[in-house]
């Protein structure tokens, strides 16, 4: 499990640096199945980098999904 968790975060730090860098404007990680253990070490790493990470309303069972976008728009 705690594979698939790093392996989960690695995608979300991907969506906070192309975020951040300004290359895109908002990603969505979907599917997230570690979604709930993660957000907040995502939420921080979010916060460094100046980039919001909000977990998006799902039905049970499907995964988080977490959408990561700048703070200052």
């Amino acid at each position: 499990m705690a594979i698939r968790q790093e392996r989960e975060l690695r995608m979300v730090r991907e969506a906070i640096a192309m975020v951040a860098s300004g290359a895109s404007s908002r990603v969505v990680v979907a599917g997230i199945s570690a979604g709930d253990q993660i957000l907040d070490a995502a939420r921080r790493l979010g916060l460094e980098a100046g980039v919001r990470v909000n977990r998006l309303s799902q039905q049970e069972n499907r995964g988080a999904d977490l959408a990561v976008e700048p703070i200052c728009e």
